[in-house]
């Protein structure tokens, strides 16, 4: 079974996006959503298209910023890796994400596989806390089209609980950064060993807040983590403007505020797991968001099947190209992606740390 369990899992996960679409299109007249799709803007369509690739490059920039600590990485490499693990996001979903860090190592001997996975982790903090703050302080002066602030009003009280819960995991961050060993060791003792399912969640967990510990430790330089915000603030304000340019595509009058609630939104969408570039999920919550601002049903719909083709296509495209080119190795990228190598490599981790301090 542990052989055939990640088919299984994909084929799970493949179900709740054919779900989810369904439950997301049952309503519609997809008449009136070609219709809106073939009333759509194309040539700004294309603008936000190079838009967002501007901000993936942003993105590969700001990864090898987090790398300078510990190792110095060719750009062009970190690119390359990029598209590679975003065009992996948008085949398989959220699974696909240790393609990126995995990929990197193969193309540049300089960087180390635990080196590589710990940046990761670092975006993913830095990219969660840039799109929740944002979007809960977007909330205070935000106002709805049409009229709509009495079904507007759960929404925001959302997203004031994820800016209160935001605060908390900062302050919680802070603590472990500062108390790391000391936590890792209690929970390592408490916790007991057990055997099969519950001895594996235990490594897990234990490893996984080592990483993090290493990760929060990459960020004490002062100069490095000023960088980093800048290339994050860039890297987003890239995205939202892209969106932007969608949404007048299709006739709407939104600002930046609308945009960056809609973005929070997608963010959310875009967790999900399903493959396809959290296909169904990322639809549905985004078209939600767009109903709450006042967009018709359909109009949503087709904004929301153009801005997740605009968000994940761009680099996409370029990591199917590399692909074909043959500067990725599949046969060894399949065996590195597997979970014994990535443990493997996370046990290196504090050999990598050791060698960038």
């Amino acid at each position: 079974m542990s052989k055939y369990r990640k088919y299984l899992e994909f084929l799970l996960l493949l179900l709740l996006a054919v779900a989810i679409i369904w439950w997301f299109g049952r309503r519609l007249d997809w008449q009136q959503v070609k219709l809106a799709l073939e009333r759509s803007d194309w040539r700004l369509i294309i603008l936000a298209c190079a838009i967002v690739l501007a901000a993936y490059f942003w993105r590969a920039i700001r990864w090898r910023t987090f790398l300078s600590p510990l190792t110095r990485a060719s750009l062009r490499e970190v690119w390359i890796a990029t598209c590679v693990g975003f065009a992996a996001v948008l085949t398989i979903g959220r699974a696909g994400e240790i393609v990126r860090p995995v990929v990197l190592p193969m193309r540049d001997p300089n960087v180390k596989p635990a080196a590589s996975l710990v940046t990761i982790m670092i975006e993913r903090l830095y990219d969660t806390m840039t799109v929740v703050l944002v979007f809960g302080i977007n909330l205070f002066w935000l106002r709805p089209l049409g009229g709509r602030s009495a079904d507007f009003g759960p929404a925001r009280t959302v997203g004031l609980i994820l800016v209160g819960l935001l605060a908390a995991g900062l302050l919680a961050l802070i603590f472990f950064r500062k108390n790391s060993r000391r936590v890792i060791s209690w929970l390592d003792r408490i916790i007991e060993e057990g055997a099969g399912l519950r001895k594996r969640i235990k490594r897990a967990l234990l490893s996984t807040l080592d990483q993090l510990a290493t990760a929060l430790s990459v960020l004490s330089n002062l100069k490095l983590l000023t960088i980093s915000i800048g290339w994050s603030l860039l890297l987003w304000f890239s995205v939202a403007i892209a969106n932007l340019l969608v949404c007048r595509a299709f006739g709407l009058k939104f600002g930046l505020p609308h945009v960056l609630f809609v973005l929070g939104w997608s963010m959310i969408g875009s967790a999900v797991p399903t493959p396809g570039g959290a296909a169904g999920a990322f639809h549905a919550v985004t078209a939600g968001a767009l109903i709450l601002l006042g967009v018709a049903r359909e109009p949503a719909a087709a904004i929301a099947i153009v801005l997740h083709l605009v968000d994940f296509a761009p680099a996409a495209l370029f990591g199917l190209f590399y692909f074909l080119r043959g500067d990725v190795n599949i046969s060894r990228l399949r065996a590195l992606v597997s979970a014994d190598a990535v443990e493997h490599a996370v046990e290196d981790e504090k050999i990598v740390l050791a060698r960038g301090t």
